[in-house]
């Protein structure tokens, strides 16, 4: 089943890889949520604001995209790739902002850690360095 989950998340983070994301939309009306297991849980260790605080199921990953997306001007969030760990996948992505207040352009790699069950993502968590996350799934070189 692992071809199967690295499969359905590349079409899934492919629905938003290019796309010009602003304060004003609303990911949960945007984005199909349906990879996630309605139990999901989110952490983010980058953010200060989201250091510590899991999101939990559908509507707290929802309000974790809000809160990210909320002092950027626009973010583009570009996926490179997908790596297989068996029931665990890597997500490689580069990331590219501009800040509402003071116009700070950032430009940046990015990664995700997945785990899946039963073919829905019962958790990821995010990286800013992706050697972290293939560190996480021993497979750092």
């Amino acid at each position: 089943m692992s071809q199967e989950n690295v499969e359905n998340l590349r079409a899934y983070l492919e629905q938003w890889s290019g796309e010009r994301l602003r304060p004003e939309a609303r990911p949960g009306e945007v984005f199909d949520l349906v990879l996630l297991d309605p139990d999901v849980v989110y952490e983010d260790a980058n953010l200060p604001d989201h250091a510590g605080e899991p999101y939990r199921g559908h509507e707290g990953v929802v309000r974790a995209m809000e809160r990210w997306i909320e002092p950027f001007e626009w973010m583009v969030i570009d996926l490179e790739q997908v790596i297989d760990a068996g029931d665990r996948l890597v997500s490689i992505h580069q990331w590219r902002a501009k800040a509402q207040h003071t116009g700070i352009e950032f430009d940046a790699p990015l990664a995700y850690l997945w785990t899946f069950r039963d073919g829905k993502v019962i958790h990821f968590r995010s990286f800013l360095d992706p050697k972290q996350a293939l560190e996480a799934v021993g497979l750092a070189e």
